[in-house]
């Protein structure tokens, strides 16, 4: 997991994971649950959450930011920013990868 703290975003992403798993509805869990299929089709190994954890990731993480001051919309926003680049960075390190294997 620490490889992925490398990629833009993956601080997040990583700080997701763990609150993920353990059940905690946070901004970087809520981003987990809303990237979960294409983080999953990414290879990236994926905790289970609690069941019912996270029915409406979207929702949820726009309420939590709307709870905080400052402009929701605009944060929100930056944050599924940040989650597609770290997700277009995994993919882009797992294709090259790939195609090294394919070398060998």
């Amino acid at each position: 997991m620490n490889e992925i703290a490398t990629l833009p975003g993956g601080d997040l992403v990583q700080r997701g994971l763990v609150d993920y798993a353990a059940g905690l509805v946070t901004q970087a869990s809520c981003l987990v649950a809303i990237g979960w299929p294409r983080l999953k089709r990414a290879g990236l190994d994926l905790p289970e959450a609690a069941s019912g954890t996270f029915p409406q990731p979207e929702i949820q993480l726009y309420q939590l930011l709307g709870g905080e001051p400052g402009d929701a919309y605009s944060r929100y926003n930056s944050l599924l920013r940040r989650l597609i680049s770290f997700e277009q960075s995994l993919e882009r390190q797992n294709s090259v990868a790939a195609l090294q294997l394919r070398k060998l």
